[in-house]
């Protein structure tokens, strides 16, 4: 084995094995921010991320392992990890577009598990290849580091020891620095930059491969400079914000008539501001009807709790129509409730919490009114929000006559789906249960509550509400319908809200896309290209 003059001691080798240890966590959690937008956050997509990375990195134990037996030389690991650096720093570059293109090809080719097998395939192209070299960092190391037997364990101990310190910064200097601070694109490119000058620094001092040296760095500069222009929406010029926080990925746009934000850049509308006032033409409007049916007015002000704020469309809303109310919100993410106050003029008399919303009606002993749960983004369905054990907690804090409404997000129907499951829990905890599907849109609103029939509510209270409502109150009216419960009840123990809203998604593909799939089948690309 040829001893390069950095390697007379083994100190160089640890440093190597903690920042190998470091930029597989980094890259780790950088692919879940850097899919989010495109996929969701959800439990599933994360198991996606996490299977693909153990297979690349065992992969790179077993084949680093051997090679290393084969050819115990230190310049083949370290150039390994000049190309594994490179090709990190190039994600942040390439990585929307391959991602775009995965999807692409596979909406126009599959009906189901499109979002499994999307985020599946993205996580084999841009993270395997990587992933399987820094896994030959390990076995690689081993080789290098242990002289004899007598002094194997303590050795191999001591790599084990920095690499999993290593892996325990690069848990968290990522989810609460990094990414927070400068973005998921940045930090591909921070830690990748580690691991070349770790490579480089050892050719260097050698003062071989200078042209290998010269290369590699002159791409990462490339990709630093390509990999952090434009945005995750790269095809949006005009957006009026795009960042991220520790829980989603942020994008609020301007239209000629209102501000959106979106936590999603595929599909989803999180929440809407109107700039001239009045309604939206969206779920809101129908959610309004929770207010009404809990007998809302002058005489009675009342106390709304909205879980799930967003930017405070409802809140917003429901200081225009009822103004005498309280109104208080509870939002898990303060990068969104300060966009509320920057973008969408949340008014200063909604009182935000930042707090998750089950652990906020666990902590607190208030009742209210009305409690609007909107914590459902897409897939993104906060399980611990979706239970009988949830929904008993809403149950506690309504006060007599209250009503609890629920925007459920994406229209699915039949045994087991996921507004079925949702609506029979929901029916499980509450007596009383209607709902109405929202037009030209994937929403249904359910309305529960303990003392009386809302829809009754509704008929008797519509009149009494704000002039310019009654029209959307008539509506509501003629849309909701009782609902009566079944026997597929999410609990605590078990609910399986990935793989429901997966079902969903892959039903909404085979409605909207049936037309483009069958074009693309019979007449190819070239075909489908020419009907636009």
């Amino acid at each position: 084995m040829i001893k390069r003059p950095i390697l007379k001691n083994k100190y160089y080798l640890y440093l190597t094995e903690f920042f190998s240890g470091v930029s597989v966590m980094a890259v780790e959690l950088g692919a879940s921010r850097l899919l989010a937008p495109y996929f969701s956050s959800s439990q599933i997509v994360w198991t996606i991320i996490i299977g693909t990375i153990m297979i690349a990195l065992a992969l790179g134990n077993l084949w680093g392992g051997r090679a290393a037996d084969k050819d115990p030389n230190t310049d083949r690991l370290y150039r390994r990890l000049l190309v594994a650096a490179v090709w990190i720093a190039a994600i942040p570059a390439l990585g929307k577009y391959i991602i775009l293109g995965i999807s692409g090809a596979l909406v126009l080719t599959i009906n189901t598990n499109f979002l499994i097998l999307a985020a599946f395939f993205a996580c084999m192209v841009l993270f395997v290849f990587p992933l399987f070299l820094l896994g030959t960092v390990t076995p690689s190391l081993v080789k290098y580091t242990v002289d004899s037997l007598e002094d194997s364990g303590k050795v191999v101990g001591t790599l084990g020891a920095f690499n999993t310190i290593g892996s325990i910064l690069g848990t968290f200097l990522p989810t609460f620095i990094t990414i927070p601070a400068v973005g998921t694109a940045v930090t591909f490119l921070l830690f990748s930059g580690i691991l070349l000058v770790i490579g480089l620094v050892y050719f260097l001092s050698a003062k071989i491969h200078w042209k290998t040296c010269f290369v590699a760095g002159l791409l990462f500069v490339l990709c630093a400079i390509v990999g952090n222009q434009g945005g995750f929406a790269f095809w949006e010029k005009e957006l009026a914000y795009e960042g991220e926080s520790v829980y989603n990925y942020l994008q609020v746009k301007e239209t000629e008539d209102r501000t959106i934000l979106s936590t999603n850049v595929l599909f989803g509308v999180q929440s809407v501001k109107m700039k001239e006032e009045g309604l939206t033409g969206m779920y809101y409007d129908y959610a309004l009807a929770a207010p009404v049916m809990a007998g809302l007015n002058e005489e009675k002000p009342g106390e709304i709790l909205i879980l799930g704020n967003g930017t405070g469309t409802f809140a917003r809303q429901c200081t225009q129509y009822f103004p005498d109310a309280t109104i208080s919100g509870v939002e898990i993410d303060e990068k969104i409730t300060e966009l509320a106050h920057t973008y969408f003029d949340l008014p200063n008399q909604v009182e935000v919490t930042t707090y998750d919303g089950r652990a906020y009606l666990q902590a607190g002993k208030g009742s209210y009114d009305v409690i609007q749960v909107d914590a459902y983004q897409d897939i993104t369905i906060p399980f611990q929000m979706s239970t009988v054990e949830f929904f008993t907690l809403v149950r506690e804090h309504l006060a007599p006559g209250g009503v609890m409404v629920v925007n459920l997000n994406m229209h699915s129907d039949g045994a087991g789906s996921i507004n079925q499951s949702l609506c029979d829990t929901i029916a499980s905890v509450f007596p009383y249960v209607a709902t109405v599907d929202v037009p030209n849109t994937t929403n249904r609103e359910l309305f529960a509550a303990v003392d009386g029939d809302p829809i009754q509510w509704l008929a008797e209270n519509r009149e009494t509400a704000a002039a310019d409502l009654t029209g959307q109150m008539a509506r509501v009216a003629q849309g909701v319908t009782p609902y009566v419960g079944g026997d597929h009840i999410l609990t605590d123990d078990q609910a399986p809200v990935e793989l429901l809203g997966i079902q969903a998604i892959d039903g909404l593909i085979q409605k909207e896309l049936a037309y483009y799939q069958a074009i693309y089948r019979e007449e190819g690309l070239s075909g489908l290209l020419s009907r636009f």
